[in-house]
């Protein structure tokens, strides 16, 4: 299993919308090293979902049910989606500072590359993630 994580302003596309949804296909993509990010996720694996600009927080899990074909939203064939479930929600949200803070979790790209919207993560960042969000 492969683990990532998406960026969303929850303004435009939010962690309670995706439960309400129940299902979306991850669109707006265009870069291209978040592109190759959504290209490697597979059915299965496991995607952070965090909000950005207002909250800058990860607040649940949700899960890749149809890994990546053209996006819908455009003609160019440069771009695609996949297709998200929501998975769990956290109990808690684990705010940008918190990850910031975490040692272990230093070298993440939501660090390194804050503009990045997609982007994997290592097994046991994303579980200590999951941990901080589920007090663990």
């Amino acid at each position: 299993m492969n683990y990532f994580l998406v960026k969303s302003e929850p303004n435009k596309y939010s962690w309670e919308k995706l439960n309400e949804d129940k299902r979306t296909f991850w669109d707006g993509v265009r870069n291209y090293q978040a592109r190759n990010n959504l290209k490697a996720m597979q059915k299965g694996d496991l995607v952070l979902f965090y909000h950005s600009n207002e909250d800058k927080a990860v607040v649940g899990i949700a899960k890749v049910v149809k890994e990546f074909y053209q996006d819908p939203t455009t003609a160019d064939p440069n771009w695609v989606v996949v297709d998200l479930e929501p998975f769990e929600s956290l109990k808690k949200p684990v705010t940008l500072a918190e990850i910031k803070a975490e040692k272990q979790l230093e070298n993440i790209s939501l660090v390194r590359q804050g503009r990045l919207s997609v982007m994997p993560l290592k097994a046991e960042e994303f579980d200590r993630i999951v941990a901080m969000g589920n007090d663990i």
